[in-house]
């Protein structure tokens, strides 16, 4: 009978896992796409910040009309839990990276905020001193830096220290690090419409001061009339905002922030690929090289521990 339950609750967390797997794939594939989507935002004349405020206020719309009955955390140190996530998921990651773009080369942005999985390993690892990382976790950590530089270099062999570009860079890939570390936390007592509605609402209110420092002056009625723009912006709203943003915390819930965030390392080859699609990029053969290295990674992290520890208990 024990040994019955025991395989059934097993089976269960297998099933969770696979689930949380799935919830990663998905969202990360949506903001690998998002990137297309806010290049032709861009090309219509949409300023970075107006684009992200347009985006997440559609998204708030949407989520509001699902969780709209409680409108406060429990505790007041929670609710400034929730200002953080919409400050370090929204405002700060999203304003950073593409104003790094102004700054730096696109090169640069991609490889360095790439870099919030590894951030988020080592977070673990010196503020949870009980979770130490597997050598697993860091042969995977390694594979797929690896292959996110061969895919950056897909189309560019060429990287240039810019200071200011490279730190806000930088500081997008620590403030997704911390969100999903703070992530773990509210998962255990909020359900994830009501993270993603407290986490939309803040990340608003931090972004309009940003709003009315833009130098995109654009005649927006004329703009939003365009047939591309309004698909390009239901995708952000909906898609790579609304439904990516509660997968994601459902994927952090189930795996954990660790193994989530390796899914980051994907963003790239869906980005690589869609390019190659849409716009008609060419994929070179360090390009091909990267996204093997990555699946590798991904790959390595979430077994090789968990071979080393099936080989020692034998």
């Amino acid at each position: 009978m024990r040994q019955a339950t025991t395989q059934a609750a097993g089976r269960r967390m297998s099933g969770i896992n696979l689930f949380g797997h799935i919830a990663a794939l998905c969202a990360v594939s949506m903001w690998g796409y998002s990137f297309v989507s806010s290049k032709v935002l861009l090309d219509n004349g949409l300023g970075p910040v107006t684009i992200y405020v347009l985006r997440f206020i559609l998204a708030y719309i949407i989520v509001a009309c699902i969780s709209h009955k409680r409108l406060f955390a429990s505790t007041w140190r929670e609710e400034g839990l929730f200002m953080l996530c919409g400050l370090l998921a929204g405002s700060v990651y999203f304003i950073a990276e593409n104003t790094a773009l102004e700054y730096t080369l696109a090169t640069n942005v991609s490889l360095l905020t790439s870099m919030s999985p590894l951030i988020t390993a080592f977070l673990i690892n010196f503020i949870y001193k009980s979770e130490k990382l597997g050598v697993g976790t860091w042969i995977g950590s390694a594979a797929a830096v690896a292959g996110v530089v061969c895919v950056v270099f897909n189309s560019s062999n060429s990287v240039e220290v810019r200071p200011l570009g490279d730190f806000l860079s930088l500081a997008a890939a620590f403030s997704w690090a911390f969100y999903s570390l703070i992530l773990r936390s509210l998962n255990a007592h909020y359900d994830v419409w009501f993270i993603s509605r407290k986490t939309f609402f803040y990340g608003l209110v931090t972004a309009l001061p940003f709003l009315f420092f833009e130098r995109n002056q654009v005649d927006l009625p004329d703009v939003l009339s365009r047939g591309e723009v309004i698909g390009n912006l239901l995708f952000l709203g909906v898609g790579a905002s609304t439904i990516a943003y509660v997968l994601w915390a459902l994927a952090v819930k189930n795996l954990g922030p660790l193994i989530a965030n390796n899914y980051m390392y994907l963003q790239s080859i869906v980005t690589l690929i869609v390019s190659t699609i849409v716009l008609q990029e060419r994929v070179s053969l360090m390009g091909y090289v990267g996204i093997i290295l990555i699946i590798a990674g991904l790959w390595a992290g979430d077994n090789i521990n968990k071979i080393i520890a099936r080989h020692k208990r034998h």
